[in-house]
This record gives C-alpha cells, structure tokens and sequence, in this order.
C-alpha cells in the first residue's frame, strides 16, 4: 500500500514537471468557486503575472482585451455549462501593457453525477500564427483590389465596372430612379501611338485616368477602363443636367492639360468624344442596352467630327 502511494506520487512529480516544461501553459479552475486550482509557472514568462496573482475567473476576465471580452467570455461561460469541450482565442494583457495572441483550450470535467466539476485547459501562444494570418488576409485584401483594378492605369477595370454596374443597377430598380453611363473614347488614339509610340502612349493613357478621376467628385460614382482607349463613368441618382455637368468637366480636364497631339485629324492637342446615356431599370431592358445606347451616342459624337459630347 504505501509502495503505491509514493509510485502514485511519483507519477504525479513527473506529470507536473512534464506540464511545466511545455510552452503551453496548463491551468484548472474550480467550477463551484470559480477559483484556480492551478495554473503553469510558465504564465509568468509569457505574461509577466505570478502564478498567484491568478486567483479566480475575474483575474482571468479583467486580463483580456476589451474588444475580446464580451464574446470569448460568454461563449465559454456558455459551452462550460453545457459541458462542452471547446477553445477560444483572445487577446491577453500582459503586465507591461501590451498583449499578446493566447489560444485557450478547454476541457469540462464531470463528477460521477455528470455535473461539471471543474475546467482544465491549456493556454497557447498563437501571436506568431496570428501575425502570419494577418499576413496572409492583407495579401488577399491586395490582391482582391488587384483584380479589380486596371493594371495601366490604376483606375478600376471591367470586371469591377460589371459588379459595380449590376448593384448600382438593382439600386436604380429598387428607388424607381435613372442611372446614367458615360463612354469616353480618345480621339485618333492609334494616329498617337504610331506617331509617339505605345510607351507613350501607355502614359497619356495614365495621365487621362488622372484628370478623369480628378473630375469625379461624389463617392458613388465609378471611372473604368472599359478597354483600350476608352473609359466609362457610371452615374447613379443624377440627371441629365448633371450627367452632361460631369461630361463637361472631364473634357475640359482633358482639354486643360494640353497633351500634344501633332498626329490628331481633329486638334494638335488630345481631345476625347463622350457619349452620355440613361435608363430607368423599371422601364424594362438590361444593363447591356444602357451600355450600347451610351455607345452610339459616342458614335455619333465621332461622325459628327470628335472632341464633342452627344447626350440623350
């Protein structure tokens, strides 16, 4: 009997000196009082509090990131008392002020009632794992607003004209209002790439996406290259007074920067025709008819000589 009792003993010294030797930090809590039994000596490495400084939950509570608090707390408190075996992550205080990424995994431990008798666990530390997905979730964040940007000249490309195009649409259907579409295209581009070449080219490209989105003043409003030579504004709740306000602008933005143009058949400096076009969603039709009624009023624009605005 007593040979059992110090292997017992034993076992125990060698499981303790095991726990204490891992990073993760073990820990019991009493259920009925709510107070540690125990927590790992290595917390104080970690977080710079002495294992006795951990008395009950409301040191473990009050040792947590505000913005944490709330969910982690009432979804432990919750699985707990459902004796539900779960785990959390949080941000933990450490004694210098600063915090620190911890996982805490959590056990439920039953008496022979099956009444929840006390909660064991282990504490991680996941800051370089959390440093690696934040990592990660701005590369994807960067690389969506790749997708969706023009890789010339920084504006947005087609495919978000089309996502804009279709919200905007069903917005415009949903208020019974119109939305307006502008198809701006630079006069006798190819003349300009053959007389300065496609590098310069690629720049006065960039330098008219400037002066465009310089133009665009209300958030809603979208500047995209629909392709080659050409961009699109997408106008919602507006009218044609305001549409054609808009146009204006940015053909005089374009005029102003004076961008020499000695190939052009129109002007020796870079001039733009713009078609302007509306359509109310609840009138019937699709965004596909908004687009081609903006692209024969461009036309139009250019038969009757370039460097002029035709609207509806």
């Amino acid at each position: 009997m007593n040979e059992f009792v110090v292997e017992l003993n034993v076992d125990t010294a060698v499981y303790k000196t095991l726990l204490e030797s891992t990073k993760a930090i073990p820990w019991k809590i009493d259920w009925e009082t709510l107070r540690f039994a125990y927590i790992g000596p290595q917390i104080e490495s970690l977080l710079g509090w002495s294992p006795h400084s951990w008395v009950g939950i409301d040191d473990w509570i009050e040792r947590m990131h505000p913005d944490d608090r709330d969910r982690v707390v009432n979804f432990c408190v919750e699985q707990s008392k459902a004796g539900v075996d779960h785990e959390a992550d949080y941000r933990a205080l450490k004694a210098d002020g600063t915090y620190v990424w911890i996982r805490d995994v959590v056990h439920v431990v039953r008496n022979g009632a099956g009444e929840v008798e006390a909660l064991i666990g282990f504490m991680f530390d996941i800051s370089e794992r959390k440093e690696n997905e934040e990592k990660l979730l701005r590369l994807q964040r960067e690389l969506e607003e790749l997708s969706y940007q023009d890789g010339l000249t920084g504006i947005a490309n087609r495919r978000l004209l089309d996502s804009v195009l279709e919200t905007e649409w069903a917005s415009a259907w949903r208020s019974d209002k119109p939305l307006w579409f502008i198809i701006l295209d630079i006069d006798c581009f190819k003349q300009y790439n053959d007389h300065y070449g496609h590098l310069a080219g690629d720049d006065c490209l960039r330098r008219i996406a400037q002066f465009l989105a310089a133009s665009i003043l209300r958030p809603r409003d979208l500047l995209a290259r629909f392709g080659g030579e050409e961009f699109v504004l997408v106008l919602p709740e507006t009218d044609l007074e305001a549409a054609q306000h808009v146009a204006e602008r940015c053909r005089a933005a374009i005029s102003d920067a004076a961008i020499p143009h000695r190939a052009s058949d129109v002007s020796h400096l870079v001039t733009v025709s713009m078609g302007v076009a509306t359509a109310n969603p609840a009138d019937g039709g699709g965004q596909a008819s908004l687009i081609e009624k903006a692209d024969r009023h461009l036309y139009r624009a250019k038969q009757e000589g370039r460097n002029r605005i035709v609207a509806e």
